[in-house]
């Protein structure tokens, strides 16, 4: 079965967004766990969550996706940024933990002209500040374009950050298909080869999920701009080719396209289209 859903707006509440993955066909979704552009989290509404988790137990949902807001800098060069997205982190996975066994995805950051190893030890360090022993969420490093003073462009530097953690079990990976192809990594051409080099350097095992998005600019860009599936410049075979892929086709795949819900919704019915239930 394909595993496979979109992001979806939590701001109606999460029983209402369990709601809508299902109306558009979805078993997994993706959401911001508070507002993607500023702090503000909505209130916790217990008895909203276990409706939601009713949904999800009944429906066969897998595991699916709260994604940090843009705001957070674990890696700023000023200190405030730096407490905010400690203070921020520690909450939203205090909110996850509502909703055990899932994932919590952030983008590590930007260095602001420090340098990539000063970054990289300054987002460990915040890591190390928040990760209990006995937490079931899984935070994510997301794969970056590399735009800039961004860390995570590459493998090694999201290795170095997994490697710096003490709580590794904690840790994992968001592969997103237009960073890394922006980034410099050809998944069009040499799909199987950059898939090899992310084992040797981080480990498939550590990667938990999958950002479906085309590419506007292209490969070794580092513009990080997301396009419609076939309609950029990886082409819908790509995604036919990641989505049924031995070592991948098991994740869940998460669209982030410039979409409206139908939208999403018909490129979902496209890839469940081009999956291959029996294949090997």
């Amino acid at each position: 079965m394909l595993n496979i859903g979109c992001h979806l707006s939590s701001s109606k509440g999460y029983e209402a967004m369990g709601k809508t993955a299902l109306s558009i066909g979805a078993n997994t979704f993706q959401f911001f766990t508070r507002n993607p552009r500023g702090s503000k989290a909505r209130k916790l509404d217990l008895e909203d969550i276990e409706k939601f988790l009713k949904i999800c137990r009944e429906n066969g949902f897998v595991g699916f996706v709260g994604h940090a807001p843009y705001t957070l800098n674990a890696c700023s060069a000023e200190e405030r940024p730096r407490e905010f997205a400690r203070e921020v982190m520690e909450d939203d996975i205090r909110r996850m933990e509502h909703m055990p066994n899932n994932y919590y995805n952030f983008h590590p950051g930007s260095h602001g002209g420090q340098g990539v190893e000063v970054g990289i030890q300054l987002i460990t360090n915040t890591l190390n500040e928040i990760i209990q022993p006995n937490q079931t969420t899984i935070i994510l490093l997301e794969t970056m374009a590399g735009k800039g003073t961004e860390v995570g462009g590459t493998f090694e530097e999201l290795s170095q950050i997994l490697d710096g953690v003490k709580y590794q079990d904690k840790m994992g990976v968001c592969l997103d298909t237009c960073h890394i192809y922006d980034a410099g990594y050809d998944i069009v051409n040499d799909l199987e080869g950059v898939l090899q080099e992310f084992d040797q350097i981080i480990g498939l095992d550590k990667l938990y999920a999958i950002h479906l998005n085309d590419s506007i600019h292209g490969h070794g860009s580092r513009k990080d701009r997301h396009e419609k599936l076939g309609e950029g410049h990886m082409g819908i075979k790509t995604f036919e080719e990641i989505i049924n892929h031995p070592k991948l086709r098991h994740l869940p795949f998460v669209l982030e396209t410039p979409n409206e819900l139908d939208g999403y919704a018909a490129e979902i019915n496209v890839l469940k289209e081009l999956f291959r239930e029996n294949s090997l």
